[in-house]
């Protein structure tokens, strides 16, 4: 067997861990976007800055400083950022019972 079909075949085995949830943290990589265009992420889901705000437990002052350039999003909230814009719902029930 060639060196890319053994590599493929493990990267399926890898796949398959990380689907049962057995992959270990080093069997994948997390994306954190460099950069989050918060007003897109707020529009996309119909909201006003208050609304956004208050609905994903974050300050006003907050989004307003993000979306007006005055301050830009750290790592963690890029990362809370990205999963708010794809999985809105997801934070929702997450937050719902906090």
């Amino acid at each position: 067997m060639s060196s890319l079909g053994k590599r493929l075949i493990q990267s399926a085995k890898e796949a398959r861990k990380i689907a049962r949830g057995e992959g270990g943290i080093k069997s994948y990589k997390i994306h954190i976007p460099p950069k989050i265009n918060v007003r897109a992420v707020r529009r996309r889901l119909n909201m006003t800055q208050e609304e956004f705000a208050i609905r994903y437990r974050l300050t006003l002052a907050r989004v307003r400083d993000w979306e007006q350039g005055r301050s830009t999003p750290d790592i963690t909230a890029r990362a809370y950022l990205t999963i708010i814009e794809r999985e809105p719902q997801a934070v929702e029930r997450a937050l719902a019972r906090a």
